[in-house]
């Protein structure tokens, strides 16, 4: 991510209050080192940091975590190298609470939509979830569901005269968009369901 957006997300996650964040994708650890410094400047007892991504060793050869260790960022990250498919169920199961979730791993529409699934179990009611590369049309499209027929409600001034972006061919959009989560009293109804 570029460096304006980072500070956009770290501001965004300082606001928030957040103690503890959950990633997915790391890459180069940019948006890492923003939820970290968040993580530390908001000084809560308990900060917690669940970064997954699967590729980090294989792809990235540790780059972003070997970043994050360096920072001294470690003592309060956990690295867990495997595909979110499996390490956010594995965080349900556990029982596991995030205040926040930044997401910028695969753009593909199926993994994008089972991300976003599970991390609204994960996510605390009236929690914040950022999601990148929302200009992506699969990213858009899985996010748009949420959005439109869960009750997940858009953060207007999370990201202030953010830059526009240049996704696929002939695409352009805003990077970052930023929901809040509905509170647990939200039902939503099968009759409300819309199409994408």
């Amino acid at each position: 991510m570029p460096e304006q957006h980072c500070d956009q997300l770290r501001d965004v996650m300082i606001a928030e209050g957040a103690e503890t964040v959950v990633e997915v994708g790391l890459a180069y650890a940019g948006s890492a080192l923003a939820v970290g410094e968040a993580l530390a400047t908001t000084d809560r007892p308990n900060p917690r940091h669940v970064i997954i991504d699967p590729f980090q060793e294989s792809e990235f050869f540790n780059a972003g975590w070997d970043l994050l260790c360096s920072a001294g960022l470690d003592a309060i990250a956990t690295l867990m190298v495997t595909p979110s498919s499996l390490a956010l169920p594995q965080l349900v199961r556990e029982g596991f609470v995030a205040d926040a979730a930044f997401v910028d791993g695969s753009h593909r529409f199926h993994e994008v939509f089972v991300d976003l699934y599970f991390l609204r179990k994960v996510v605390r009611p009236g929690g914040l979830i950022v999601i990148d590369d929302d200009w992506w049309p699969p990213v858009h499209t899985a996010v748009h569901y949420y959005e439109r027929n869960l009750g997940w409600s858009v953060i207007p001034d999370a990201f202030p005269a953010e830059g526009i972006g240049a996704g696929p061919p002939g695409r352009r959009g805003a990077r970052c968009k930023a929901f809040r989560l509905p509170d647990p009293s939200f039902e939503p109804s099968f009759e409300d369901f819309r199409a994408f």
